[in-house]
């Protein structure tokens, strides 16, 4: 799905409708596509590495597509079913949080093989990022949504308003890494006793001024506080937690898991998982990671922060 990492690139601009898949090349090498195969991509966003799947799996083969954002359903359902009967590939999307991966193909009657590839590219995407209304970027003043799956009940601006000043600290703490997070706590529930705060051009001004950042700097100040609430808006660790549960065991004999992450807490879950089933003895570890190179650097600024690792099952 995702074609940005979870920072945005400062200074950067990015036309709607311009997404670049990311580790494009490097995932489809990982993942080994042939023809007549199974693939699973657990994150559908604009399609692009969907897309370079189904040129791979035909003839004969069949890609489930999934994701929890209606909007990147209906764009990769108008990009993907031409290539998928070009193909001869059978094509299934599905709105579904990858959490519930193994019990798609049983609830939807798809009759799906084991997958011998799964893709799962984490975070928000460029689409999401760049459409205003959807609340994800402080580059707009836009209500503060930053809801994936736009069903959900939580929103940011929810957040702001209940949580207490110490589940405050503690969210943008351990999931935005921000290390001035009680300051930036305290001053959202000052500020909410006079106003609450219901906008991205609110919460960025205030994480500026509590901050007391003035010019340019690489990393936005409030990059953090915003990556911090969209990881909790949409339970998005534990959601990976669930993935690296369930997807290694739903692949068949000699398939891969590829996922790609954009900060940290991601890689450091992935990374983990990886090695623990890998002393098992029944998967093992293709490469250690792979990041972007510097043409793709150069194309794609929101890639800076990419990593991909691939497992292998036995």
């Amino acid at each position: 799905m995702n074609t940005t990492p979870n920072a945005e690139a400062p200074g950067a601009q990015f036309a709607p409708g311009a997404h670049h898949s990311v580790l494009l090349s490097e995932t489809i090498a990982g993942l080994e596509p042939r023809p007549g195969q199974c693939c699973v991509d657990c994150t559908l966003g604009a399609g692009g590495h969907s897309a370079a799947l189904l040129q791979r799996l035909g003839p004969g083969g069949h890609l489930v597509g999934l994701d929890v954002d209606p909007q990147a359903i209906a764009a990769a359902r108008a990009r993907l079913a031409p290539l998928a009967a070009a193909n001869n590939v059978k094509l299934d999307i599905i709105q579904a949080n990858f959490t519930r991966l193994e019990e798609i193909p049983f609830l939807r009657g798809l009759n799906a093989p084991q997958p011998h590839a799964i893709l799962a590219d984490l975070g928000a995407s460029s689409m999401q990022f760049d459409t205003p209304e959807r609340g994800f970027s402080f580059r707009f003043d836009q209500p503060l949504d930053m809801r994936m799956d736009p069903a959900s009940p939580l929103t940011a601006a929810d957040i702001l308003r209940e949580y207490s000043e110490e589940h405050l600290a503690d969210v943008l703490f351990q999931l935005g890494e921000e290390h001035r997070a009680r300051r930036i706590a305290r001053a959202i529930v000052e500020q909410r006793q006079a106003r609450p705060l219901l906008t991205t051009g609110q919460l960025e001004g205030l994480v500026r001024r509590v901050l007391r950042v003035r010019g340019h700097r690489r990393l936005h100040p409030a990059t953090k506080t915003f990556q911090a609430l969209r990881l909790e808006v949409n339970h998005e660790l534990e959601s990976l937690s669930a993935l690296l549960a369930a997807a290694p065991e739903l692949l068949a004999p000699g398939g891969t898991l590829a996922i790609i992450t954009f900060h940290s807490l991601e890689d450091r879950l992935v990374k983990h998982r990886y090695k623990a089933l890998a002393a098992t003895g029944r998967f093992h570890l293709t490469v250690k990671f792979v990041r972007p190179g510097a043409e793709e650097l150069r194309t794609n600024p929101r890639s800076r922060s990419a990593k991909l690792r691939v497992l292998r099952k036995q």
